[in-house]
């Protein structure tokens, strides 16, 4: 059965409706099942499909990246999209990112969003830089703002991530909470 990009392509109680990331999940199942994504097979559609999701999400991401910086970074970072971009091995990518000065002077990778797909794939995955994969199955701006939560916990993780690579100290809000006695 292949009901289309805008349901869950799966036959689920009621109650799934108000979890979207339930619903995500049963489109990229769906989709997995029936070879498809959003109902389309060729490549090219699919990357078509990948470049619209992109568009959708993009003021998600920022948002979400925006507000880690607003609460967390003290407004110190700076957020920045890449657009789609051609990877090395021929697949699509885009990055939107977050970097701030405690970030940058230790020499580690911003907090990332990368929503990607890979040559070999069969469809499109969101990503942090130290968080692994979710599934892209982005169709329409409702889906798009739906993923915000998915958005703010790939965000999360990959932040925490990056303060185990340092330390809690590249967070200016946890200094500035501490008071300066915390620095020693």
């Amino acid at each position: 059965m292949n009901s289309g990009p805008e349901s869950a392509t799966t036959t689920a109680s009621a109650g799934t409706a108000a979890l979207p990331h339930v619903t995500a999940l049963l489109r990229h199942f769906g989709d997995l099942r029936d070879g498809s994504h959003g109902e389309v097979t060729s490549r090219r559609g699919k990357e078509n499909l990948f470049l619209s999701a992109v568009v959708l999400l993009a003021p998600y991401a920022l948002q979400a990246l925006e507000e880690v910086n607003t609460h967390l970074l003290n407004g110190t970072g700076k957020a920045e999209g890449t657009g789609v971009q051609r990877t090395p091995d021929g697949g699509v990518a885009a990055l939107w990112t977050l970097s701030w000065p405690e970030q940058r002077s230790e020499g580690i990778e911003p907090i990332t969003l990368a929503a990607h797909y890979g040559r070999n794939f069969h469809h499109p995955h969101l990503r942090g830089a130290t968080v692994g994969e979710w599934p892209l199955n982005v169709f329409s701006p409702a889906q798009a703002k739906a993923e915000l939560p998915t958005l703010r916990a790939i965000i999360t993780a990959d932040l925490h991530n990056l303060v185990f690579q340092r330390d809690f100290r590249i967070v200016p809000a946890t200094m500035a909470a501490a008071g300066s006695d915390q620095r020693n």
